[in-house]
């Protein structure tokens, strides 16, 4: 596939909440709308509810479905689970298209909280931004992790790293919403019963883990796992990124989460199937021999391609989520031949090769193609 050309020509094309025909394909994308739950309802003790519920557009969204030619109700789909921290679609138009063409199946683009259209317009424009930038570049000093990009993200989790549990509860709280509604016939789009299948990128990754280790009544027990730059536990993580959040944003979530979470939670959090999960995927040896099981059991359903030089999500990580032997068995790690990042794994410019780019993205996602089938 020519990545580096349908790339530009897919977000020229793309327009957020406009269903289209995509031009020289035979796939179209369609808008769904969806209405997560309030907040103060599954469990938002420890955030300011007055803050985080005011945000309208985290409650009521719409989200794109990219639709093989001629498809009415199907009973297979694919879910794409995006990165931290990110506004909009455009990275993910060329692989949403891909996983669709060449599986045949439906691929849902569905947000996390607070991120992608569930966020106000004001976190990602600089104008906005710029107070706030300010003072933080005054508080935490010369700090070069810091940008326009991840001062909103940073800044809200300096205020309280407890959003990053709760907003990633509201998400598995909304993907077993949605998939209720696909396997009993609701949506539009799917038959009664549809299997769901889930490609999961970075953060993505790791709430995919979360929501079918908690999953209660078993809306994923048939679903396939492929995860592209993510599935390690979350002590190997750094978030640290112009990208993602500035350098004190994630000392502050990452002792949190290793030192102050379970003893916070004790006030706030309801401690069910999301909290045992989550709280399982922190470091190695919480609930390790249980977390490690779960995984094993996943079996043939499980595959995934970490990457060689990403610094966020780093290979570490993988196997002392899921086990040495599960990870040498279920997770590839492959490098490429040129300048990529966690954030940029393809990237495009003139100083890229673009065969080299898209050579390496249909490395990837033939065979992310190849397991979803």
């Amino acid at each position: 596939m020519n990545y580096t050309q349908r790339q530009h020509e897919l977000i020229a094309q793309f327009q957020l909440g406009k269903d289209k025909q995509i031009k020289n394909s035979q796939v179209s994308i369609r808008y769904f709308s969806f209405n997560s739950q309030l907040l103060s309802v599954i469990d938002n003790k420890a955030v300011d509810v007055t803050v985080d519920a005011s945000i309208n557009e985290n409650l009521a969204f719409q989200y794109p479905v990219f639709l093989p030619e001629k498809t009415k109700r199907t009973d297979k789909a694919i879910l794409l689970l995006h990165g931290l921290n990110e506004r909009n679609w455009s990275k993910y138009l060329a692989w949403a298209e891909y996983l669709c063409r060449e599986t045949g199946k439906p691929v849902i683009l569905f947000p996390i909280a607070f991120h992608m259209n569930r966020s106000p317009q004001s976190w990602s424009n600089p104008r906005d931004l710029q107070n706030v930038l300010d003072i933080r570049r005054k508080r935490n000093g010369d700090d070069r992790s810091l940008s326009f990009a991840n001062v909103a993200l940073s800044e809200r989790i300096s205020e309280n790293p407890y959003r990053f549990y709760s907003s990633g509860r509201q998400s598995v709280f909304d993907l077993m919403h949605l998939i209720s509604d696909v396997k009993e016939g609701k949506h539009d789009l799917f038959a009664e019963n549809c299997n769901i299948d889930i490609f999961a990128y970075s953060i993505g990754a790791f709430l995919s883990q979360v929501t079918l280790m908690s999953d209660p009544h078993g809306l994923f027990s048939d679903s396939k796992l492929f995860l592209f730059c993510g599935g390690g536990i979350f002590s190997s993580m750094s978030g640290e990124s112009r990208s993602i959040m500035d350098k004190r944003a994630f000392q502050n979530l990452y002792s949190y989460y290793m030192y102050d979470f379970c003893s916070e939670a004790q006030k706030f959090s309801i401690r069910d199937k999301i909290f045992e999960s989550f709280n399982r995927m922190i470091s190695p040896e919480r609930e390790q021999l249980d977390r490690e099981l779960f995984f094993n059991k996943l079996g043939d359903n499980f595959k995934g391609i970490s990457l060689l030089n990403d610094k966020v999500m780093p290979f570490y990580g993988v196997p002392e989520a899921i086990g040495t032997e599960c990870a040498h068995a279920n997770i590839q790690l492959l490098d490429f031949p040129f300048s990529y990042s966690h954030e940029n794994p393809f990237p495009i410019g003139a100083k890229f090769r673009a065969e080299e780019v898209d050579a390496s993205f249909t490395q990837v996602f033939s065979q992310a193609s190849q397991f979803l089938a």
